[in-house]
């Protein structure tokens, strides 16, 4: 409830629990949604200025191999996880729905579209999206396009 209230003062409750809790975060988080997934905090590392949506999802297992083995009759004593971790950089907007695979590193000022599945190196200043996650356009050209188009398109209180 205090996310809908206050945003502030939930993040500030939200990166010191975090922290007592042994999540890396290397800055300060700017929003978290409560429904973000972490499935181990000590394998997953967020920078300074990140937001990330609603139900965002952080993988930092696979248990994908077992099943390939299985299915060419190379049954394994038990179950096999593959285990990486996940860095998230400085200035960073992931949204809702995305879902971050293990082993993926995402670099300083990336935007991630809504509905994203993201895996392996995502270079600094991109915006990805899609799923598989592409490539579409450098963050400082989607930052121009936008401004073009903010006095037409986008909802803004002149106040």
């Amino acid at each position: 409830m205090i996310a809908y209230v206050d945003s502030r003062l939930y993040m500030k409750l939200y990166n010191n629990l975090l922290r007592r809790n042994g999540f890396n975060l290397t800055g300060t988080p700017r929003f978290i949604a409560k429904s973000v997934k972490f499935d181990d905090f000590s394998r997953i590392s967020l920078g300074d200025r990140v937001v990330i949506s609603m139900h965002v999802y952080f993988l930092t297992h696979d248990y994908s191999y077992t099943t390939a083995l299985i299915a060419i009759d190379d049954q394994p004593k038990t179950d096999i996880g593959i285990l990486r971790s996940i860095t998230v950089g400085d200035n960073v907007f992931i949204g809702m729905n995305s879902i971050i695979l293990p082993g993926t590193t995402i670099g300083n000022n990336v935007i991630i579209g809504a509905g994203s599945v993201v895996r392996g190196n995502i270079p600094d200043n991109s915006v990805i999206t899609g799923n598989p996650a592409s490539h579409i356009m450098d963050i400082r050209e989607f930052a121009e396009k936008s401004k073009k188009r903010v006095d037409n398109d986008f909802l803004v209180d002149k106040k």
